[in-house]
């Protein structure tokens, strides 16, 4: 392994700390501030959840582990629907419950070790799974490329779509043909040219911006004093299925960034530690207003290119994510991003959703020759992207993602044939990792 320009532990001089955590805070800028703005929650929240979400991260998993916390894309269904159905503080409840399943199973792998989970969770549920939230969300993305989000009734608009397909064709240009830390801010790049085509065009409104304060409070939601405290079992039905496929997500994130650092950190801190941060970072932005948190595939890439592993580097991008969220300008300057532009980046971006639980099927080899593995993914598919529920009464309902990966685990447990997960899942030579340490 390539010996690491700063260490985990390597603290960096005051001028490479900036820069650095600057670098590593604009690659996960677009997708964080993106989420937010599809939910309908507030940018300002999402950056300082992300934030103080972070340093607990790095907290719990005692300044061992490189990982930035950024906005979970998984749960903008979710999200959405718990807000249709009992407003903001519906979904930051939802949250708050996803953030305690991680800690349940966090405290299940302690005791019992993490191949249950696995066994649970193999790559013929997760795969199909996420490969419906990808594509749920695709009339989302389309809706927002084509329309103009001022008209009355959001009708077509061919300006506002040039828009969008300007923002998207950077956005692939950047992913594609750019080498470095540049092919690693695509969205970030897509979003900023959109927005200078967008001005050129005449679809920015900055009276926002000329509006607001240098400093400004955020609108914070605190339970019980901006919004009453109910917990349904519609809420749990709702959010609990997203978390505990997103946890299949994690521990995929965890396996990539040991083999890219050096360090098993399934054995040390311990999965159980960052599956516990990831949770306590959802339940922090659940309290204050911000939407659930994960990691950031984004953060793996800047690692690996620049091969700075320290976790300072990630505090200092956490902490700049948190004063920007309190810095008025910086946030109404992110509302004047227009519609079409967030839409020509959401194509691309839920398209690549829906095309990673491909690439896990792909990458483990499932086999489709077996029926087990057919069955199991044709259902999933069908009942996520075909929107079907289950209806108890007007105020409890199962439906779309969380009815489909409820399935698949039901599936995956009762149909005969299930195999088990090896021993040699992670696949990480420990000599190796003593040689890189």
């Amino acid at each position: 392994m390539t010996r690491p320009m700063l260490g985990i532990k390597d603290v960096p001089t005051p001028g490479q700390w900036l820069t650095l955590s600057l670098q590593h805070l604009f690659a996960m800028f677009g997708a964080t501030i993106l989420v937010p703005y599809l939910v309908g929650l507030s940018p300002a929240i999402a950056l300082i959840s992300s934030g103080i979400g972070t340093l607990a991260f790095l907290m719990i998993t005692q300044w061992k582990v490189p990982a930035y916390l950024g906005s979970s894309f998984a749960f903008i269904a979710p999200v959405i629907a718990a807000k249709a159905g009992g407003g903001p503080g519906a979904a930051m409840i939802g949250s708050f419950i996803a953030g305690l399943v991680y800690g349940v199973v966090a405290l299940v792998i302690k005791k019992a070790g993490y191949r249950w989970i696995m066994n649970l969770l193999p790559p013929i549920v997760t795969g199909p799974v996420i490969i419906v939230i990808g594509l749920g969300l695709a009339g989302t993305a389309v809706s927002m490329a084509m329309n103009n989000p001022t008209s009355p009734d959001a009708e077509y608009s061919l300006l506002h779509f040039s828009a969008a397909l300007v923002t998207l064709a950077a956005t692939i240009i950047f992913s594609i043909y750019l080498k470095g830390l540049l092919s690693l801010v695509p969205i970030l790049a897509g979003i900023v040219i959109g927005y200078i085509y967008s001005l050129l065009i005449g679809i920015v409104n900055f009276t926002a911006v000329k509006q607001a304060s240098w400093l400004e409070n955020p609108e914070f939601l605190i339970p019980f004093a901006d919004y009453p405290v109910t917990v349904s079992w519609e809420l749990v039905l709702l959010m609990v299925p997203v978390a505990v496929v997103t946890l299949s997500e994690h521990i995929g994130h965890q396996l990539v960034l040991s083999k890219v650092v050096g360090k098993d950190y399934i054995k040390d801190p311990g999965l159980h530690r960052s599956i516990l941060g990831d949770g306590m970072a959802t339940m922090i932005s659940a309290l204050i207003g911000g939407p659930p948190k994960t990691t950031y595939g984004e953060n793996i890439g800047v690692l690996a290119i620049t091969r700075v592993y320290s976790v300072y580097v990630i505090a200092g991008a956490a902490i700049i994510a948190t004063v920007f969220g309190f810095i008025g300008k910086v946030t109404a300057l992110i509302s004047t991003i227009p519609t079409p532009v967030m839409g020509g980046v959401s194509i691309l971006l839920f398209g690549i959703i829906a095309s990673s639980g491909l690439r896990m099927l792909v990458d483990n080899k499932v086999d489709f020759g077996d029926k087990r593995n057919l069955v199991i993914a044709s259902v999933i598919l069908v009942i996520g992207i075909g929107g079907a529920f289950i209806r108890i009464s007007d105020q409890f309902q199962i439906q779309g993602m969380a009815l489909a990966a409820i399935a698949g685990l039901v599936l995956n447990i009762v149909l005969p044939g299930r195999e088990q997960v090896k021993d040699d899942l992670f696949g990480f030579d420990e000599d190796e990792e003593h040689e890189t340490a």
